[in-house]
């Protein structure tokens, strides 16, 4: 375990909560010590990475299950892998883009226009159109 964790950078009780949700199986040798491959440095890495970007373990697992069991994933499996996280990862990358640039000019209005302003919300009338920034989710405080 320790040698699997100096490898991937991750913490020895990580290793062993994500080979509890399955989202890595190590072989185990008679005497029960576990057995890991560089296929399973490769999902760990895959795991840690993905988690850092906002996805679930069950988003992961699903993910994973996709990759060949009792081979070597090769490069057209971790591609197929890629390609289903490419949909979720341009949609992150807009909102986040979305957000910057709305951030960006609020930050430099000085709150001059209050009623162009995203973050002002008089009397909470946003909260007619539903839950959370209303106007950073892309109501505009015209429409309410």
């Amino acid at each position: 375990m320790g040698e699997i964790a100096a490898r991937t950078g991750l913490s020895v009780s990580a290793i062993r909560f994500y080979e509890d949700q399955r989202l890595v199986q190590p072989q185990r040798t008679a005497a029960g010590h576990r057995v890991f491959t560089r296929a399973d440095i490769r999902r760990l890495s895959f795991v840690m990475v993905a988690q850092r970007l906002g996805f679930s373990i069950s988003d992961i697992r699903e993910a994973l299950s996709s990759l060949p069991e009792g081979r070597t994933p090769t490069k057209a499996d971790w591609t197929r892998l890629g390609q289903s996280f490419r949909a979720a990862l341009d949609e992150r990358i807009a909102g986040l883009t979305d957000l910057r640039d709305k951030l960006d000019s609020c930050i430099g209005c000085g709150c001059l226009s209050l009623k162009a302003c995203m973050l002002h919300n008089t009397e909470d009338v946003a909260a007619n159109r539903g839950t959370g920034p209303r106007y950073l989710l892309g109501d505009s405080p015209t429409d309410i």
